[in-house]
């Protein structure tokens, strides 16, 4: 990670932005999240979202107009499926040592503003108390077949799809997660799911193909899971990937069977296997059985990966640590049964 030279140190404007009376709607309180990428302060009527001046290879931040051109890609994109909830991108300036939201002086930085939501109604949530219904994955299936008829494609975004593209992708995650061999990862899954994967781009390349020709590649969201589903006075679908185009220009089949996935990482393959029915019924798309559990087992090891990077991260407690450790274990398992299915 590299962090880039910024008009203002990043401790200085989470300080500014922690104060009440620079926002319009005057909160009582701030609340901050962090992520790795992120400072996202909420004020309990909004959400302001921060990109901080990061470097990671697959997104670049480094520099504030990057940060404006994917603040204003974030709103873009995320109002195909989330159009309330993406209200804009404002400035924030400084002038004589003043901080401010879109007021005068030099634009030291850019946030996303979004209404802020109920937690308690994200679908993630919602499967905790045992409140996700068929219905409601019904919903969400009719919701997406509608989003990738209309989500745009062309021939550019079709070579995302192609297997000697995708396998630049699954190289980079066996490449990255060498390192928790036998920490989150045990050797034989490791490499069991690298056998099956490279097998699977050896006997079904036709598959891809297929796939392209059917036009079944768009640009799709990115991140489909549970914790980006609201389920309010309208269904909407947030938070999609911004910064990096292989990660959204992807096959459907890709993109669903990640929210599959996450539904049975949760112990919901009923769920799962509803929202595959669903989407096939609504979507005609009867081949995307296919493809599903080689991507499946591609999203399970990708998160898996991702929890496994969080062990190297100085800010995240031992605790915390600790349940990263067990959740990749549980990923990278998914993984491996998703394998021996394809």
């Amino acid at each position: 990670m590299t962090i880039g030279l910024n008009d203002m140190d990043l401790s200085s404007l989470k300080k500014a932005l922690l104060t009440p009376d620079l926002y319009p709607d005057r909160p009582s309180a701030i609340q901050l999240m962090e992520t790795h990428i992120s400072l996202v302060f909420l004020t309990g009527n909004y959400v302001y979202k921060v990109k901080k001046p990061v470097n990671f290879g697959f997104l670049d931040f480094t520099t504030l107009e990057k940060r404006s051109y994917f603040c204003e890609q974030e709103v873009r994109l995320n109002r195909r499926l989330a159009p309330n909830l993406y209200l804009g991108v404002v400035s924030i300036t400084e002038e004589n040592h003043q901080v401010s939201l879109e007021g005068k002086g030099r634009i030291v930085e850019y946030a996303v503003k979004m209404k802020q939501i109920p937690e308690d109604l994200l679908l993630n949530r919602l499967l905790e108390k045992k409140e996700v219904t068929p219905e409601m994955i019904e919903a969400v299936s009719r919701t997406l077949v509608r989003f990738y008829l209309t989500a745009e494609t062309s021939e550019r975004i079709k070579t995302f799809a192609r297997p000697e593209r995708v396998k630049q992708d699954t190289d980079e995650n066996f490449e990255q997660t060498e390192k928790y061999i036998d920490v989150t990862l045990p050797r034989e899954v490791y490499e069991e799911v690298k056998e099956k994967t490279d097998q699977f781009y050896r006997t079904q390349g036709k598959v891809f193909h297929r796939r392209i020709q059917e036009d079944r590649i768009r640009d799709c969201h990115g991140d489909l899971r549970l914790e980006h589903i609201f389920w309010g006075e309208e269904l909407s679908i947030f938070d999609c990937i911004e910064f990096n185009e292989r990660f959204r220009y992807t096959d459907v089949a890709a993109d669903i069977a990640f929210l599959a996935m996450d539904l049975d990482y949760h112990g919901r393959e009923d769920l799962s296997e509803q929202l595959i029915r669903s989407y096939i019924n609504e979507s005609r798309d009867q081949r995307i059985t296919e493809m599903l559990n080689f991507y499946k087992c591609y999203r399970a090891y990708v998160r898996g990966k991702v929890e496994s990077f969080r062990l190297d991260d100085p800010g995240i407690s031992v605790e915390k640590k600790k349940d990263a450790l067990n959740r990749a274990k549980r990923y990278f398992d998914l993984a491996y049964r998703y394998s021996t299915q394809f």
